[in-house]
């Protein structure tokens, strides 16, 4: 397995991405919500992987939910950047990571497809995040 770093702009919120696949052929993913569009969010999930979020302050994490409301995203307070989005919770709680926040951010060179997911039901789009995203700790919370 490989280590991917990467943080929010300011470092309140640090990321480890686990992975065995190549970054360079690692699906990422465009959803053309309005959210992530107005984020330029490039996502990627590696459902046999693993993502460690680390937040230094709670008190600079915020927490969004909108549409379902079927997922948190992750965002700093202090700095804006989003860095990763989270369903579920304990064990079963899944992610997927913004590869604009790594470190190496440049590996993940694969052209991003554009998704739509506006058609799922709530129930669908849990059961889809539960087999493609990853598995995720969160330290600090």
């Amino acid at each position: 397995m490989t280590v991917h770093s990467g943080r929010c702009h300011c470092g309140n919120i640090r990321l480890s991405f686990s992975s065995a696949l190549d970054p360079a052929g690692l699906e990422i993913r465009a959803c053309q919500c309005s959210f992530c569009t107005r984020h330029g969010s490039r996502a990627a999930a590696d459902p046999d992987g693993r993502l460690v979020v680390s937040i230094e302050d709670r008190a600079r994490l915020q927490i969004y939910r909108f549409g379902l409301r079927s997922a948190d995203y992750l965002l700093c307070r202090e700095c804006g950047v989003y860095v990763a989005a989270i369903a579920g919770d304990g064990a079963e709680a899944r992610a997927l990571v913004i590869v604009n926040a790594f470190d190496d951010r440049e590996r993940f060179s694969r052209e991003p497809i554009p998704v739509r997911y506006d058609a799922e039901s709530r129930e669908q789009r849990l059961a889809r995040r539960h087999t493609s995203w990853m598995p995720v700790e969160i330290q600090g919370i």
